[in-house]
């Protein structure tokens, strides 16, 4: 058995991992164990990751060919509006030879043609029902009968990509997460098309460099935000076609902005009909058997991933999206939900034992060091992101050094803590020291994602930051000239919030749509609850572009700050080092290059030449949440320059004192000016 190479970088990096140095061995090499089996035979797992080029409907010179898994069927036809919905021995399928629970189809190529609609009738011991097809690429739903169907997809002129090569820009990576659907202004759902042309300019201009797009893969239900996934081959006929989809991404490449998907490969959604349930009559042809079939609390199906064929679905899916959409990667979904037997519910993970106690899902362990493999195998520049809440040791770190392969993990200890500081503390309890930890605590072998809030925060039944603090507010005293106390306290604190969470990454940053400018509304989709309403499912750019409102005060200073953090090289990589953390007057400074950051989170004293021990020099602001560009009071002025003082006490440390005004509820940013030579 081929042994970890590096030898054990992680538990060298963390010695409170050395006790579960053969668990973590173990899980390494059983992946490579795995990857082994699967492509015997073949030359790579790229090899192996090819089923869509083999399963679902095909086209060449002469025929149609189509091809399913499907091992508990005893007959399967292909219906359709070609057939009249009706079973005919010309479109039965027939068992493929020497290959375990394939059926496959071969027509002529006069018998199909592009947009025909098309479904299974799927037959097996004591039952027979309609299916989609699993590997189907485009499913779309009527909208009188709500009936699901596959369709033909073969248009003559196909899109082609006109951004060939593209590599993405993760220095650092500031991630836009968007859902197309809800992206539009008007109470509707929004198109691949409305995206491109109206919000991806918006995108770039503020400055971010790659867009997260949720509920791509197609799903029933509308109101599940993308996760409870149906077709997971085929892009959501919702909002248009798989071509304009592919059109967006080259827009978005073009315009040097990373595409990476929401992908669901955690669970699967419950229905028959549509989805994989019970595809052939075996309701454990994809799913885990027994009580691990349904997830507890998310009333969908878990996949099974100690077999091979889910694999081979599962790998395929990522290797789809990516060869023939051109994504540059995953936000990978639930990844606590597939770690654990218990799905991570009601744990505590409060000591390395709990990761290594046996209660692991290895078979989903190895899925996700796999799919990683496969993603940085197929493209090396590639992005993967794991949404995981338990703090698994070693899932963002390099497979070679005993890792799971992930690039990031996402921070999601940091929105909590937000909410949990706003709901709890008051203000003169906000301790900088606290806020200064629970920012940068993170393992030193990991990249993290940081974000404030993101769609989870803006939910019905949650709150986003801004509606946490301004409230009903918000919709009477947002005018300019009008705003109140809680008003101007919820645009100071809400920028010095972004601004601390940006500036203390360690590998990137992500907002979501909307919450830049401190969208009023929650997010509720059309329901029987709300009469259907897509009131709340959509995005007010208007608030934003309105300059008599304090909306666009949030979304300037968000974009100064998004490309000053992009400005600077290898920020994320670079040292925080800490200059002053003092609780009593809630003053935080640290430096990262040649940047300073420092926040005075006190809310009614402004303090007078603050002193910091800097490096000696001449230092310019270039930015400051005070500014009245962003809704602040202008209170210091940003055109001078401000000159470190000389203390003898320092010179050796070649420290000088950076004497500041720091208004109260404030955080300005200073960067150090180069010595002229004379």
């Amino acid at each position: 058995m081929t042994k970890i190479i590096s030898e054990l970088e992680i538990v060298k990096n963390d010695p409170w991992l050395k006790p579960y140095e053969e668990a973590i061995e173990g899980r390494h090499n059983y992946a490579l164990a795995k990857e082994k089996e699967l492509i015997e035979g073949q030359d790579s797992l790229s090899d192996f990751a090819s089923g869509y080029l083999y399963f679902g409907m095909h086209k060449d010179k002469r025929n149609w060919i189509f091809r399913e898994w499907a091992p508990n069927a005893t007959e399967i036809y292909l219906i359709g509006d070609f057939c009249n919905w009706v079973k005919n021995e010309k479109y039965k399928l027939k068992r493929v030879k020497h290959y375990s629970g394939i059926w496959e189809l071969k027509i002529p190529i006069s018998w199909l043609r592009h947009g025909n609609l098309y479904k299974l009738i799927v037959c097996w011991n004591g039952g027979e029902g309609e299916r989609i097809p699993a590997w189907a690429t485009r499913v779309i739903q009527d909208q009188q009968t709500k009936i699901f169907c596959a369709q033909v997809w073969e248009p003559e002129t196909p899109y082609t990509f006109r951004k060939r090569v593209f590599r993405p820009n993760t220095d650092p990576l500031l991630i836009y997460e968007c859902h197309i659907g809800m992206s539009q202004q008007d109470e509707k759902v929004g198109t691949y098309n409305e995206f491109r042309e109206n919000v991806l300019p918006r995108i770039i201009a503020d400055g971010y460099n790659c867009i997260q797009i949720m509920a791509i893969q197609e799903h029933p239900y509308y109101g599940s935000f993308g996760y409870h996934v149906s077709s997971f081959f085929a892009p959501s006929s919702r909002f248009g076609t798989p071509d304009e989809l592919k059109q967006l991404i080259d827009e978005a490449h073009k315009n040097n902005i990373s595409v990476i998907m929401d992908i669901v490969h955690s669970h699967a959604v419950k229905n028959e009909v549509e989805g994989l349930a019970n595809f052939a009559g075996d309701p454990n042809q994809y799913f885990y058997p027994g009580d691990r079939r349904e997830h507890p609390a998310w009333d969908s199906l878990c996949f099974d991933y100690g077999k091979n064929e889910v694999l081979h679905f599962l790998l395929s899916n990522c290797k789809y999206w990516m060869d023939v959409f051109h994504f540059d990667g995953f936000r990978f979904d639930g990844v606590t939900s597939m770690l654990y037997y218990s799905h991570g519910l009601g744990q505590n993970f409060s000591t390395y034992a709990d990761y290594y106690n046996g209660m692991e899902d290895d078979n989903a362990i190895c899925y996700l060091t796999l799919a990683n493999k496969l993603i940085h195998e197929i493209n090396s520049k590639a992005i993967t992101i794991a949404e995981e809440v338990s703090g698994m040791p070693g899932l963002a770190a390099p497979f070679k050094n005993g890792g799971y392969g992930f690039d990031y993990r996402m921070a999601m200890n940091i929105p909590d803590y937000w909410i949990k500081t706003i709901k709890e503390k008051i203000d003169e309890d906000w301790k900088p020291s606290n806020l200064f930890y629970e920012l940068t605590n993170r393992r030193a072998d990991e990249k993290t994602i940081s974000y404030a809030e993101s769609h989870d925060q803006a939910l019905v039944g949650d709150k986003t930051i801004i509606f946490r603090l301004v409230d009903s507010d918000m919709y009477w005293h947002f005018q300019k000239g009008d705003e109140n106390y809680r008003v101007n306290r919820g645009i100071a604190l809400h920028k010095m919030i972004r601004m601390l969470t940006a500036t203390t990454i360690n590998g990137g940053y992500l907002n979501f749509m909307g919450n830049e400018f401190g969208h009023p509304e929650w997010i509720d989709f059309p329901r029987e609850g709300n009469g259907w309403s897509h009131k709340y499912a959509r995005r007010q750019w208007d608030l934003m572009d309105n300059k008599n409102l304090c909306y666009h005060y949030l979304g300037d200073f968000d974009s100064s700050l998004m490309h000053l953090v992009s400005g600077i090289a290898e920020f994320e990589d670079s040292k925080i080092k800490e200059v002053c953390i003092n609780d009593d007057d809630q003053v935080l400074a640290f430096t990262r290059k040649n940047f300073t950051f420092i926040f005075n989170f006190n809310p009614v004293k402004s303090f007078v030449d603050y002193g910091f021990l800097v490096t000696a020099g001449e230092y310019e602001v270039v930015l400051n949440t005070d500014s009245k560009d962003f809704g602040g009071n202008g209170l210091a002025d940003d055109s001078v320059n401000h000159f470190t003082n000389f203390d003898p006490l320092y010179k050796r440390e070649q420290k000088e004192w950076l004497k500041l005004y720091l208004p109260a509820r404030s955080a300005v940013v200073l960067k150090k000016c180069r010595v002229k030579n004379v």
